[in-house]
């Protein structure tokens, strides 16, 4: 039987969209494939998720890789909290769920200055019975060892649990770490997937 469901956050409860985010800012096609990767296809940006580095560390190695761009990544990287907005259907799918007496939590790969910049859209928080995001444990998605200090913080046996994310490698992890797994794509097949699941574990 399931009794917890566990969600990733980015694109699964937040939309998380750089390229957006950088239009936004009103920089030009070159501007943002350099910026890009100077931070958020930088494997810097994984060690801000890990939180092994500090900020200001990160953003000397985000200008290191494209100093041409200084004052465009610096822009970026102080306002990458506004690289995430909340997803429409968010706030009352995971209320729903509370509602139907599930166990929620949260396991998901951020950087401490990004969540503490984005926390605020994140209205589903209060919802949560417990939140891991990557930076306050130093492991991150995909390693087994998130997944198991996961069920071990909360306590969580793992085939009463259910994780959802929008990578598929992730889930596959999760699976092999016991938990049951979702690979999210969007909100309606993952919410019947869920269900499904939901109906089928309840029989045993």
């Amino acid at each position: 039987m399931i009794k917890n469901i566990v969600f990733d956050v980015g694109n699964v409860l937040v939309d998380y969209d750089p390229e957006k985010f950088m239009i936004g800012l009103g920089f030009d096609e070159k501007t943002r494939e350099a910026v890009n990767g100077a931070i958020f296809h930088n494997k810097l940006w994984d060690e801000a998720d890990r939180g092994v580095m500090s900020w200001d560390e990160l953003v000397e190695g985000f200008v290191a890789q494209s100093p041409a761009y200084e004052q465009e990544i610096r822009k970026a990287a102080m306002q990458s909290g506004d690289t995430v907005e909340l997803m429409p259907y968010a706030v009352e799918w995971v209320k729903s769920l509370k509602e139907q007496g599930y166990h929620l939590y949260i396991l998901s790969n951020y950087g401490e200055y990004t969540f503490e910049h984005s926390k605020h859209k994140m209205e589903f928080l209060p919802y949560m019975d417990g939140t891991l995001f990557s930076y306050t444990c130093k492991m991150a998605k995909p390693d087994l060892e998130i997944y198991q200090y996961l069920c071990d913080k909360f306590g969580l046996k793992p085939e009463e649990s259910v994780f959802l994310d929008d990578r598929l490698e992730n889930v596959e992890v999760a699976r092999s770490a016991g938990l049951h797994g979702i690979w999210f794509k969007d909100y309606e097949q993952s919410g019947k997937e869920l269900q499904e699941l939901c109906i089928k574990t309840s029989k045993y």
